[in-house]
Parts: structure tokens; C-alpha cells; sequence
């Protein structure tokens, strides 16, 4: 879906169509497309069309859109790891082996965050989540209230977590009531720069695809989706 969204991004008279074939499948969560696929097919030809924004990334490497959620930190390790494996158990299951597995041997390093309107963050940080859809990594809730055609991205900073914090938040992501832990953050801004003394690997969309420092920028009304009537 990313090489699609990269290829019609802000390209007039182009509709994209979301059908159920994805590893993680999160996409199409947001806006109710079924996961069946006689029904995703149905929403395709008699479904309606929606206006949402996109996010441009800037990251050493190089310069790409995005329609779901990215990430610097751990997230996009966890991409890496779980593209490289079998989905024989589904995506769920993926996300979530790949999530322990690269968490155990993760360490959180240093990060500076700006916003919009000169607000700042800095310290030691396991992943920040820049999100315009609400669901990634196989149904988790990482945005509850992100909305795609707002304008702003919903920026969650998950600060200097530990084993602990993991054992008993993980199970929360799935439900996003993980937002309520003290070392979580929700920010909202158009535009988010991230950057630390140790390049952080980027995912976009599940792709992981170079490091920090990068910048995420809201191109608003940049994608016609094709939605449930």
C-alpha cells in the first residue's frame, strides 16, 4: 500500500481502493473496510470516497508519503524483523513476536522532538509514533482519536519504558487505553522533527526504510480513499 500511496499522492482523479491482503491489514481499520474480501470488493464498487491528508517524511536516506502511521525508534526495528518472517499465524501474532523479541534486546537512547508552535521534548525515549490513521502492527490501537483529514498528526511519545512498563502495558496497546501510562505522552502538531546523537530506524506504513534525523510534515487533502458507503 505505501508504493501505491507514494505513486497517486496528491494526483487528482485518483481513487485508492484497500483490499484485505496485507500483513497487518491496520489501513483500512481506521475507516471500517471490511477484512472479508467479497465485502472490501463490495466497498470498491459501491462504496464512497473520502478525502484524507498524507504525511512527507524527510529522513537521511531519503523522502517518501505515508497514509497510516510511522514511527522512529523501536517500531521500525519491530518492521524489519517482522517483514522477515513467516505470517503463516497471521499478522497479529507477527507484530506481536517480533515487538518481544526485538523489545528485549531495544535500548532506549537520547531524542529531541519538536513540534509546531516551538514545543520541545527531549530525553531518553523508546519510540515516537506519528500517526494519521489510528491502528499499525497488527490491530494495535496506537491513536484512538487520530482523524486522517484534520490537518494535524497525533504524536505519542513513549519515554524510558522498561521490562516492567512492557509486561504490563503491551496488553493495553491493543485496547489504547496504553495512553493513560506515565510515561506515554499525546501531542498533536502538522509538523514533527526528530532527532538524537544515535540515528533512530523509520518505518512508514509497516516499511522500514532509513533513519533520523527526519521531519513529518501533514499534506492535507493529498489521498481519495474508497470507504463504506
Amino acid at each position: 500500500m505505501n508504493e501505491v500511496v507514494n505513486a497517486v499522492a496528491g494526483m487528482d482523479g485518483v481513487e485508492l481502493a484497500v483490499l484485505p491482503r496485507g500483513t497487518g491489514m491496520d489501513f483500512g481499520r481506521t475507516y471500517g473496510i471490511p477484512q472479508r474480501w467479497s465485502e472490501a470488493v463490495d466497498v470498491v464498487i459501491n462504496g464512497r470516497t473520502r478525502t484524507i491528508d498524507a504525511g512527507r517524511v524527510v529522513y537521511h536516506g531519503g523522502e517518501r508519503f505515508f497514509a497510516n502511521v510511522a514511527s522512529a525508534g523501536m517500531s521500525g526495528a519491530v518492521a524489519q524483523r517482522a517483514n522477515g518472517m513467516s505470517k503463516a499465524l497471521g499478522g497479529r501474532v507477527t507484530f506481536f513476536y517480533a515487538l518481544t523479541r526485538v523489545f528485549l534486546s531495544w535500548r532506549n537512547s537520547e531524542v529531541t522532538v519538536e513540534l509546531d508552535d516551538g514545543v520541545t521534548r527531549s530525553g531518553p525515549m523508546h519510540d515516537v509514533v506519528v500517526a494519521n490513521g489510528q491502528w499499525h502492527g497488527g490491530a494495535m490501537w496506537l491513536a484512538p482519536d487520530a482523524q486522517p483529514d484534520d490537518g494535524r498528526f497525533d504524536v505519542v511519545l513513549i519515554g524510558d519504558i522498561n521490562r516492567l512498563d512492557f509486561a504490563t502495558t503491551a496488553p493495553k496497546i491493543y485496547r489504547g487505553t496504553y495512553l493513560a501510562h506515565p510515561k506515554v505522552e499525546l501531542l498533536r502538531s502538522r509538523a514533527v522533527s526528530i532527532d538524537g546523537p544515535v540515528p533512530l530506524p523509520i518505518e512508514l506504513d509497516g516499511e522500514q526504510v532509513g533513519t533520523t534525523p527526519a521531519r513529518f510534515e501533514v499534506v492535507p487533502a493529498a489521498l481519495r480513499v474508497r470507504v463504506p458507503a
